[in-house]
């Protein structure tokens, strides 16, 4: 590949991102493989997993950080916690089903997340970070169930 092509290619990846991916998907559509910009292609295709995984992480905590709120302050409970917690849900399951190999990782990152969740709960609650229990009281079946809420 020349070194003007390399060039106008990482100018376009950089000025205009929208455009580098319609004119990467023609250029692998039509075969044209000599021209395509292989490392900036390469980084995204790994950014993508690494969205994913950040993207699960990120629900599960929403989810988590709210089971705790609707158990340890049943007095606020509403309609937007529990509209929450639906909605993170399905995007996790979405995921899940979408990219089952994520399961494993949601079973990794689960304590850590509850971790994260619990901490957050503390801050945005004002009680104790006593209150809530050092291990995740809810089972990953439990926290993906649509209609499981903790007492």
């Amino acid at each position: 590949m020349s070194t003007e092509l390399k060039a106008s290619q990482k100018t376009l990846y950089e000025t205009d991102f929208v455009q580098w991916i319609e004119t990467t998907v023609e250029q692998l559509r039509s075969q044209n493989y000599s021209c395509v910009d292989w490392q900036n292609l390469i980084e995204e295709i790994e950014d993508m997993s690494r969205r994913e995984r950040k993207s699960l992480k990120s629900n599960l905590v929403v989810i988590l950080l709210h089971l705790l709120k609707w158990q340890h302050q049943p007095e606020l409970r509403s309609g937007s916690w529990r509209g929450s917690i639906r909605e993170h849900r399905r995007r996790v399951n979405d995921d899940l089903k979408d990219s089952p190999s994520l399961t494993p990782y949601f079973q990794e990152v689960f304590a850590e997340c509850y971790a994260n969740a619990r901490e957050q709960a503390a801050d945005e609650t004002g009680l104790p970070l006593e209150t809530f229990p050092v291990n995740c009281p809810y089972f990953p079946e439990q926290v993906l169930n649509s209609e499981y809420l903790p007492d």
